[in-house]
């Protein structure tokens, strides 16, 4: 990791693209709830997509052209309305949420990805939102990308986005991104919208692959509440602005890009934790020793993903019972009788068997925003790690009273 560095910047940082988000009036209160990146060209695009069987319509029309092509110049994105459920008329609204952007920005509608987060079950106001796009053209500024992050939060407290640079065959690379979530938000593409900007030179094939592999080990590695939604997605586009040689899965610098790519994907998901509704603390659950990385993925999941252990956190209650409860029904080849547990650097479970510690000073460590739960299992060589967050009154209080 060396050779990466994190830089200031926005999802427009990357040479070649911009961004810019306004109020269309989709939300009932004024914050900005349009937005849309923008390449300079066409750009290589990759994607990947809920598992939720309801998939939302702008998802599907996506997806649908990145199958047919993989290639994006445009993504137009809006919040408060996820038009989702919506039949024919969802597939329609998106379409023409395409055209108009096409019409805006002078570009092949078909290169236009859509994507939509919040309310499900209710139709786009079609005429807001087309007004909007029109107006999208005269608010693109040099300095407009942070009003993009700004237009797809909903119940998100904080904007999530990241910039890294590297260098490749001697030229600057720099790679961007840009998420939102917050609540519905579980393993298996939780529920988010992340967006990824790069002006590497790269084989799309590649890009693809890159973005499944560093998906499963970081947007699919979190959980705030185990909810699946419709309409998740993360989607990649790289313009080539950089000028490196173009990127394929030998390429001597490709294990640098993908550690690069990796470490945006992987900040962007603590970012989407730690800001779980209602939450207060970031918990990362850190499994070594599995016999697969199937087994330490499950485990950790399991584990980040229990209410009890959760809960147990928000109190700053030592409760590792709830955590080797929670391995125990992994449904992983474990060996019960060899675990051990830590909360940080205080060891709790020693071969599954309690280890005297001092309460108060875990009481203490359990009281930090950011908790660390390393599990060993003794089986292997193998490890993974998956982030959550506590879960706390005020989570009931806003999911409670989501729609009004």
């Amino acid at each position: 990791m060396s050779d990466l560095k994190v830089v200031q910047g926005n999802i427009a940082k990357p040479k070649g693209f911009k961004a810019t988000g306004l109020y269309s009036g989709i939300k009932k209160v004024e914050k900005l709830d349009l937005g849309i990146i923008l390449s300079e060209v066409p750009a290589v695009a990759a994607g990947v997509y809920t598992t939720n069987l309801f998939q939302a319509a702008p998802l599907k029309v996506t997806k649908q052209c990145l199958d047919k092509e993989a290639k994006l110049q445009a993504i137009v994105a809006n919040s408060g309305n996820a038009n989702a459920c919506t039949g024919d008329r969802g597939w329609d609204d998106a379409c023409t949420m395409q055209s108009a952007v096409g019409e805006a920005f002078s570009i092949p509608a078909h290169l236009v990805g859509v994507a939509s987060t919040g309310v499900i079950g209710e139709y786009l106001p079609m005429d807001r939102i087309q007004e909007g796009i029109s107006k999208l053209p005269a608010v693109m500024k040099e300095d407009s990308g942070p009003l993009f992050s700004q237009a797809i939060l909903t119940t998100d407290l904080v904007e999530k986005t990241i910039c890294v640079e590297l260098t490749i065959d001697d030229q600057v690379v720099t790679i961007a991104g840009s998420a939102k979530g917050s609540g519905m938000i579980h393993p298996n593409m939780a529920t988010m919208l992340a967006f990824i900007t790069t002006d590497a030179s790269i084989e799309p094939s590649f890009l693809q692959q890159a973005l499944r592999k560093a998906t499963d080990e970081s947007f699919n590695m979190i959980t705030v509440d185990g909810d699946t939604s419709t309409n998740d997605m993360v989607l990649v586009l790289a313009n080539g602005y950089a000028g490196n040689k173009q990127l394929t899965e030998d390429h001597p610098q490709a294990g640098l890009f993908y550690d690069a790519l990796s470490l945006v994907m992987k900040e962007l998901a603590k970012k989407i934790a730690r800001d779980g509704e209602g939450a207060t603390k970031l918990i990362e659950v850190e499994v070594r020793g599995a016999e697969t990385v199937d087994t330490a993925r499950k485990v950790a999941k399991t584990v980040i993903g229990s209410s009890l252990v959760k809960t147990a956190v928000y109190g700053a209650d030592a409760n590792w019972g709830r955590i080797i409860c929670a391995v125990g029904y992994s449904e992983t080849p474990i060996d019960p009788e060899r675990v051990d547990v830590w909360l940080g650097d205080i060891q709790v479970v020693k071969a599954s068997f309690p280890v005297p510690f001092d309460e108060p000073t875990a009481k203490a460590y359990l009281e930090q925003e950011n908790v660390k739960i390393l599990i060993d299992l003794h089986g292997g060589a193998e490890q993974a790690i998956a982030w959550g967050c506590d879960l706390t009154y005020d989570y009931v209080k806003i999911n409670a009273s989501y729609r009004t």
